[in-house]
């Protein structure tokens, strides 16, 4: 008989338990500031369990990052940009991108507020809205636009959705409106 912990085992609620308060800590109080030590007081374990499932702070705050890099992209990787898309396509996009961080504040805060690639994400991103407005709107510089979108996206998702003053749908339509007014009136 194979030897090792069960899934669901004590093991398995304790990996969890660290990602849980470590998700709380980074985002609380930033990745410098967090110690291994913080993390398993929070989660009431002990050092050596840390180690059993992490080989570092480094490789836990990378996992989290890594699962909120994937859950952000699959979002906009379930269809092809460069077929025809309207604003409305933009705007359920932004609402669906809106209502994870919702979903998820305190992972939102670490992987894209505090993680060390979240510029690199966030380039991703505006990447995926270009492809969108490069579709339906007539700009000049569509990535001047999308750079101004997704940067207008982050501080607004900071001070007005993660502070619960705008939910996902009213912030996408506001800023969908502000950006794209004429496309809108058109539509």
């Amino acid at each position: 008989m194979a030897r090792g912990r069960k899934v669901n085992s004590n093991g398995e609620r304790s990996k969890q338990l660290l990602l849980e308060k470590a998700i709380e800590l980074f985002a609380t109080h930033g990745y410098h500031q967090t110690k291994i030590s913080d993390i398993v007081k929070a989660a009431n374990l002990t050092q050596p369990t840390f180690y059993l499932y992490f080989e570092s702070k480094d490789s836990l705050f990378n996992s989290l990052n890594a699962e909120f890099n994937e859950k952000l992209m699959t979002i906009f990787d379930t269809e092809d940009v460069h077929t025809n898309v309207s604003l409305s396509d933009l705007q359920t996009k932004l609402e669906q991108v809106l209502t994870f961080f919702t979903q998820h504040p305190l992972l939102t805060k670490v992987g894209f507020f505090e993680a060390m690639d979240a510029k690199v994400v966030k380039a991703a991103f505006t990447e995926q809205v270009k492809g969108y407005v490069e579709q339906f709107s007539h700009v000049n510089d569509a990535v001047l636009l999308s750079e101004s979108l997704v940067g207008s996206l982050e501080r607004l998702t900071y001070t007005c959705l993660l502070t619960g003053k705008y939910d996902a749908k009213q912030l996408a339509d506001s800023l969908l409106t502000i950006y794209f007014a004429q496309a809108k009136q058109l539509a």
